[in-house]
């Protein structure tokens, strides 16, 4: 512990920003455990809290060259964890709150249907969808629907106008729902409701 007095944070975000992985090591060091508790706070899943972790610091490591001079590491990084952690919390109540609309309609239409089945099917079916866009269509939906960044904050990360941003989610938007077509029913509610 001794090597984590010997510099400061700003030092070492410019060593990292050098592509020194001793530099990473020691601000992962430093705050992984820190990062774990706040994550595990909002969380409450240990399993869910390491990987969201691993997440933070993975990310800290590919766009360390775009993290600006004056940034704060730590503030840097627990926005992330509190952001993905929002997102996780978000996508669970989205999923929760999905499967408990279709299982409403299931007792009206009185038709058995294994609706998680079929959630995960259309998720998964999405998924391949949004993973064939264009790159940069791709990076805007993800960022926007799964991170759940604002137009104005992915315009900075992308480095390209809010207008663009539109744009570019308008386009994978179409091209999901042509891409799905009639895939069902429930496609068409999922359509509506969440994407």
């Amino acid at each position: 512990m001794k090597e984590l007095i010997l510099y400061s944070d700003e030092e070492l975000m410019r060593e990292i920003k050098a592509d020194n992985m001793f530099a990473f090591d020691l601000i992962y060091k430093k705050y992984s455990k820190k990062l774990y508790k706040f994550g595990y706070s909002l969380l409450k899943s240990h399993e869910e809290t390491e990987n969201l972790v691993q997440d933070v610091f993975l990310n800290l490591w590919e766009n360390r060259h775009k993290v600006e001079k004056d940034s704060s590491i730590k503030s840097y990084i627990f926005a992330i964890t509190y952001n993905s952690a929002i997102s996780i919390l978000r996508k669970k109540a989205m999923e929760s709150k999905f499967v408990e609309y279709l299982k409403s309609l299931q007792i009206i239409y009185e038709k058995p249907v294994n609706m998680e089945l079929e959630y995960t099917e259309l998720t998964n079916k999405i998924n391949e969808i949004v993973y064939a866009l264009p790159q940069r269509q791709k990076e805007v939906y993800l960022l926007h629907k799964v991170e759940a960044l604002k137009y104005s904050e992915i315009a900075v990360l992308l480095d390209i106008s809010v207008n663009t941003i539109e744009n570019h989610m308008s386009r994978a938007l179409k091209t999901i729902r042509k891409k799905l077509g009639n895939y069902s029913l429930i496609a068409i509610l999922f359509l509506h409701l969440f994407v």
